[in-house]
């Protein structure tokens, strides 16, 4: 009798648990066998993000990596936004925005009844200490500000409280796209003045998601705002993004259900993925540069002939078809062709190891020397594996009598220590931020970008006159024979080794909708759903 009630009693504890487990939610994406919403099954509203690594910062205005801006992207808003999939300028923040015809006063007016993610008003007043705190904060804090504008606005007025008007010293021809940068997005003022220096990871601003948590090399979780000014969006309740660094294991994470898109796909892996009817590729249009830097400040790298002789020691169609598949090109300027400037007629350093030795004899290191080769401990859109190819740069330096020792850190120590200037050779690139050519080449290798972004510490005071020039006139074609002329000088001085503009490949659950990877690299998640 007791067995018999036993077996009865299991059963029924079974069908209840079978129940019970019907009825709970996914965290990830579309629950295993349930087809999304099909069969009566309820609405997946948490998307999970498996990317190559953690942020290094959650205050917009002090990062510099791409994996900050892809949470702060749906956290902040800025004043100005970029198109979908391109960098054409839309109403974000402000509605409209005009300036006079010298380029020296811009006026914005912005949108009425917004609040920050903390209750506190949005208005031309926030707008004023958000430039004021860039401004006179610390440069190095602030490298996205010293780099994009640096001492050229003199003022900004709340005129009232939805009008702004912002006076600049000199013209700056990107202006308005600089403003619809990541870094340059609306924190709220009351929770700067809060949090202090702890800011960077307690985030408040006007965005379609808030910050719930974040742990360290793991995951950091937004949910919806739901008092955001656009209405009915976002359309997800939560994202959590995860950080998961080797490129195999993120994809076996997605196929196994425990992400629901990721980034950095390898291209090898991309016939796989197209064999399966669950998931889909994304492509990210290329706006890209990865780069060897050399840092010009050390040893015998202070010798432009041992940069040049480095620059002819690369093999760089075997790296594009070891670690791209093909899905790249050699980059020969430090931008992009689809960016405009871009400098046709530049001749790259061809692969040559006699050219190299015969120029390392010339500048005194007939049997070559050692140095330190810095390999990003994260993979990136244009770096699918910073290991493997500084290993395949060492082989190639090797050739040529140049003894490279490969070095690594956790990558925000990675990042504070290039710049400033603690590397020999570092492995580093860059998406382009606005689409202009000022975001490469000025952001990247001007002297006044020492400190911020020119981790190379590379200085020729013609390259600045040619970039400070094309800043402040509005001509296009006439700031593109600027930018083609300082490409000339900066290939022929080689404080970089560009290696690759790259086509990124991404993968995702095939019942996401609304995704469009943007150039930038960071998207806001705003409209993203599940079918």
């Amino acid at each position: 009798m007791k067995q018999r009630f036993g077996i009865l009693l299991f059963a029924i504890l079974l069908l209840v648990g079978m129940a019970l487990a019907g009825c709970s939610n996914s965290t990830s994406g579309t629950p295993k066998d349930s087809g999304g919403t099909k069969q009566g099954n309820p609405k997946v509203d948490t998307l999970v993000y498996g990317r190559g690594g953690d942020s290094v910062s959650l205050d917009p205005a002090q990062a510099t990596d791409g994996e900050s801006f892809k949470v702060t992207d749906n956290i902040y808003d800025t004043l100005v936004t970029f198109g979908p999939q391109d960098t054409e300028i839309h109403p974000g923040l402000a509605t409209s925005w005009s300036n006079t015809p010298d380029g020296l006063k811009y006026t914005l007016k912005l949108q009425e009844g917004v609040k920050f993610q903390d209750g506190t008003d949005f208005n031309a007043d926030a707008v004023v200490f958000n430039f004021n705190r860039w401004k006179t904060g610390d440069k190095e804090k602030f490298a996205y500000y010293t780099s994009q504008f640096g001492d050229v606005i003199k003022e900004v007025k709340a005129v009232d409280p939805t009008t702004v008007e912002i006076t600049l010293s000199h013209p700056i021809a990107p202006f308005y796209k600089n403003l619809a940068m990541a870094a340059f997005a609306m924190a709220s003022p009351a929770a700067v003045q809060k949090y202090g220096d702890k800011f960077f990871e307690n985030p408040v601003g006007t965005g379609p998601f808030t910050f719930k948590e974040w742990k360290r090399n793991d995951k950091i979780t937004i949910v919806k705002n739901p008092n955001y000014w656009k209405k009915g969006l976002p359309k997800l309740n939560q994202v959590i993004f995860r950080a998961i660094p080797d490129n195999s294991a993120r994809l076996n994470a997605l196929t196994s259900g425990e992400v629901d898109l990721i980034e950095g796909v390898n291209y090898s892996d991309i016939p796989q993925l197209k064999s399966n009817k669950d998931l889909q590729i994304y492509y990210r249009p290329s706006m890209n540069v990865a780069y060897l830097g050399l840092t010009n400040t050390r040893g015998p790298l202070k010798n432009k002939l041992v940069r040049q002789a480095l620059n002819y020691a690369v093999d760089k169609k075997s790296l594009i078809d070891a670690f791209y598949a093909g899905a790249a090109q050699p980059a020969i300027n430090p931008m992009p062709p689809v960016i405009a400037g871009y400098n046709k007629d530049v001749k790259d350093y061809e692969f040559n190891l006699d050219k190299a030795k015969a120029l390392l004899k010339q500048a005194g290191y007939p049997k070559g020397f050692s140095m330190e080769l810095w390999a990003m401990p994260v993979s990136r859109p244009y770096m699918p594996d910073g290991q493997k190819v500084a290993e395949a740069l060492q082989a190639n330096f090797a050739k040529i009598g140049v003894n490279a020792k490969i070095v690594s850190y956790e990558w925000g120590t990675y990042l504070d220590k290039a710049s400033k200037g603690e590397a020999d050779s570092f492995l580093l690139g860059w998406t382009g931020d606005n689409g202009d050519a000022d975001n490469f080449l000025y952001v990247l290798l001007d002297q006044d970008s020492i400190g911020s972004n020119n981790y190379a510490y590379y200085k020729n005071p013609k390259v600045h006159e040619l970039l400070v020039k094309a800043q402040s006139i509005n001509d296009q074609a006439e700031r593109a024979k600027l930018y083609e002329q300082a490409q000339v000088i900066i290939k022929d001085d080689a404080p970089w080794i560009p290696l690759v503009h790259s086509t990124p490949a991404l993968a995702g659950k095939a019942n996401i909708t609304g995704y469009l990877p943007h150039p930038t690299g960071s998207e806001a998640l705003t409209n993203v759903e599940f079918k």
